[in-house]
């Protein structure tokens, strides 16, 4: 995967040597509450974890426990009330707008349980949207044939190399997540941020899609992967978890 840094002034960026500490991400005393029907749901109460570079940490969890609330925000998607998440050194919500923004698309990737693909688009499309998005209007020209083939190497990557000028109302459920996967990774991200992968497959597909998301952690990927799945977690290297708003040990 490509290195990425922070640059001290500016926010994120995505030139110069990677860090060499330890952690790659520090979650601190992170709290979230949600007002629902004039109740104060407190979701998250002080979670606190540290992620090392090239690690796989499973966070397990029932329903509703504050899983996907803790990756959105981990992934930049959303801000707590209370806490911060430090990527590389840099706490992500005491940055302008414009570099969370670009801390999510350079240095995130997101797989979600329903996939969140454009149905009007092709295979090869989808994947090509984190790349455009990427890019800036007048930029994206001068780098549309390297996404391009970027694209199309990790759509055959996941073995859609035939499916990739299909829609995904012409795909089955796990090829859509083999889309989802190759989407996530268009822009080298320093980490897969995976909620539920498998939660809409069948047992056999699921297996597959695993597989999948193996291999890329052992050619170095760092991934965070919530689930309520204990069997899927445990492929990870640690597992936690999600209860009563704070991370334990299983």
């Amino acid at each position: 995967m490509t290195n990425h840094t922070i640059h001290t002034e500016s926010g994120l960026g995505d030139s110069g040597p990677k860090s060499q500490a330890a952690s790659l991400l520090s979650i601190t005393d992170l709290h979230k509450h949600y007002h629902i029907g004039g109740q104060d749901l407190h979701v998250l109460r002080g979670v606190d974890v540290t992620v090392a570079h090239g690690e796989w940490v499973a966070v397990l969890g029932s329903s509703g426990s504050g899983k996907s609330t803790l990756l959105h925000l981990i992934g930049g998607l959303d801000r707590p009330e209370q806490g911060s998440v430090t990527f590389e050194g840099r706490d992500i919500f005491k940055l302008p707008g414009a570099a969370i923004d670009r801390y999510r698309n350079r240095h995130v990737g997101f797989v979600f349980q329903s996939y969140h693909l454009l149905p009007e688009l092709t295979a090869l499309e989808n994947v090509l949207t984190g790349a455009m998005i990427r890019s800036s209007i007048l930029g994206w020209p001068g780098r549309r044939n390297e996404a391009r083939q970027r694209a199309v190497a990790l759509l055959d990557r996941v073995g859609l190399g035939d499916r990739m000028k299909h829609r995904p109302s012409k795909l089955s459920g796990g090829e859509r997540q083999r889309v989802a996967i190759a989407r996530a990774l268009v822009n080298e991200p320093d980490v897969l941020l995976a909620d539920e992968p498998t939660g809409n497959l069948d047992a056999e597909t699921g297996k597959q899609i695993m597989s999948l998301i193996t291999e890329l952690h052992q050619q170095g990927q760092t991934i965070v992967m919530v689930t309520h799945d204990q069997q899927i977690a445990e492929s990870a290297d640690r597992r936690l978890w999600l209860r009563e708003g704070s991370l334990g040990e299983p």
